[in-house]
């Protein structure tokens, strides 16, 4: 072994850790796929979507942090006094300087003896800050710390990212073991410098890097995440019960799954980007809240986020018996998902600014 180089790649604490709660959030407003296709094409076919969530005029990556947030503390069934760390992951803060963390901090009654602040990763930055929250309790500097990925994602009007930019995450609250109902039992990161898509300060919509975006961007690095992990381990797509993947669009997850050889039935429970859209940060995070809604004792999930720019993180996690007597305690992905009121484009539009009234 050269010198300074690794036993293993996986990234593993001395201290175990788990999920010991965790929380979705989808706002209510769904904007159809069609309603985009008919206003820029002329025809309602064409959209890779049935339809996408909007966030409300009174809803932001903070609010719908809060909300996530408070369901995971209850099936954590601690209080928020009792956090360590709070931290939010998006690409769209609603302030340029001020944290989202310190605001969701504060509304959910943590103390002020916490680490609190943003991550940023375009995609992956939710689950970059539950690598953090992992370790920082595996550290053991504290026992409990909250890991949040939520978007109100854009897209410029007429752009293909504006039938998939979307609203919504899920926080998990990251704990010791042996209160978990998900064993948390490696960890893996993998990035490049890679120039797919970005959006500078003083622009209100993202732009691509065309020819980055598939195969040397999303398929090159959530591959790269699976196959070291599964190889790590010395695993295969078969030993897990559940695979989910950053969801930009119904077809690339399915790709990247079927490529490291998962089936569809792996992953269909926790895609979800078909009827919310692409929540970005939340992507992952929220598809996995899905599955833990429905999951069993000795479940395994590999979880792999993505980011532009470009990176993915990995996860390999255990389902405990303490899964059936949590989930109860807060709303369902699922009850999120039919709580549902339609709006139009007009609507989307006035929602989301895209009306310049200069």
């Amino acid at each position: 072994m050269e010198k300074n180089q690794p036993a293993s790649k996986l990234l593993r604490t001395d201290r175990k850790t788990g999920i010991v709660g965790y929380g979705a959030y989808i706002p209510r407003y769904r904007l159809p796929g069609s309603e985009v296709a008919m206003l820029w094409t002329g025809s309602p076919k064409g959209s890779p979507v049935k339809e996408k969530a909007v966030a409300g005029l009174d809803e932001d990556v903070i609010t719908m942090s809060i909300e996530a947030a408070r369901n995971a503390l209850v099936r954590a069934n601690i209080d928020a006094s009792e956090l360590r760390a709070v931290w939010v992951g998006s690409e769209s803060h609603p302030y340029a300087v001020k944290p989202s963390g310190t605001l969701v901090a504060e509304a959910i009654g943590a103390s002020n003896d916490i680490q609190a602040g943003d991550w940023e990763f375009a995609c992956k930055a939710g689950t970059e800050a539950m690598v953090a929250a992992i370790a920082l309790v595996g550290s053991g500097m504290g026992r409990y710390a909250l890991a949040i990925g939520m978007d109100t994602a854009q897209g410029k009007p007429g752009d293909a990212l504006e039938y998939t930019a979307s609203s919504g995450g899920a926080a998990f609250v990251i704990g010791p073991r042996e209160e978990a109902v998900v064993n948390i039992e490696a960890t893996y990161s993998f990035v490049s410098d890679t120039p797919d898509f970005w959006r500078r300060p003083e622009q209100k919509y993202p732009e691509h890097g065309q020819r980055f975006t598939g195969d040397p961007a999303y398929f090159k690095h959530v591959e790269s995440a699976g196959r070291v992990m599964l190889e790590e381990l010395g695993m295969k797509a078969s030993d897990f019960t559940y695979a989910v993947f950053h969801q930009p669009n119904p077809r690339f997850p399915l790709k990247a799954g079927k490529d490291l050889g998962f089936t569809v039935e792996q992953i269909k429970p926790g895609l979800l980007v078909p009827v919310i859209g692409n929540t970005y940060a939340g992507a992952s995070m929220v598809g996995l809240t899905a599955i833990l809604d429905i999951a069993k004792p000795g479940d395994r999930i590999l979880q792999v986020s993505y980011g532009s720019g470009a990176g993915s993180d990995a996860f390999y996690l255990e389902v405990t018996e303490k899964i059936g007597e949590r989930r109860e305690l807060a709303p369902s992905t699922a009850d999120y998902l039919a709580r549902r009121t339609e709006i139009n484009y007009a609507t989307y539009a006035r929602f989301r600014g895209k009306i310049d009234m200069g």
